[in-house]
């Protein structure tokens, strides 16, 4: 996904520089003349149409829009200077949860890592608001939930952790 994006950002800019390009060229000219304001109201409504139409469309599958799940099995999440508290131990393999993450005093990131300390989720736990996140865990192990917002002195300490369980139907 972020070679693709790259490219689309890539030849957007260059299709902007050409237009700046263009218009800058056009202004060392003789003055405008009667159609030369029709012409820029013409290219402002066109590229206003344009950015309106690729952030629509950039932005209607990102996972914020999929955040919960019917099915899903709810784990709440609640932290605070500095630790975390989770209302579930054992997480079934292969079902989809949502992280119901709230905090009581200040702005925390929550992210889940894997055994190899690998970021596989985060969300931001905002007090007052439960923010929630959707995930789906592929392997059983111990996971661990960590801090990503530097919180106070103890930061370092608010660790907690759960494990994914593979169920037998």
């Amino acid at each position: 996904m972020q070679p693709v994006v790259l490219l689309i950002s890539l030849i957007l800019m260059a299709l902007l520089s050409t237009i700046f390009f263009l218009a800058a060229r056009a202004s060392r000219g003789p003055g405008p003349g009667p159609k030369a304001n029709a012409k820029r109201t013409g290219l402002i409504w066109a590229l206003t149409i344009l950015g309106v139409i690729v952030s629509v469309g950039s932005l209607r599958n990102w996972p914020h829009a999929l955040a919960s799940t019917s099915d899903a099995l709810e784990v709440n999440v609640s932290g605070g200077q500095w630790w975390w508290d989770i209302d579930t131990t054992e997480i079934p393999l292969g079902k989809p949860v949502n992280f119901n993450v709230t905090t009581e005093d200040v702005t925390h990131g929550m992210g889940i890592y894997n055994q190899d300390l690998t970021l596989l989720t985060q969300v931001q736990a905002i007090p007052g608001y439960t923010t929630q996140i959707t995930y789906t865990f592929t392997e059983p192990g111990n996971y661990q939930v960590l801090c990503m917002e530097f919180c106070g002195v103890a930061h370092h300490d608010m660790v907690n952790e759960f494990e994914v369980v593979v169920v037998e139907e």
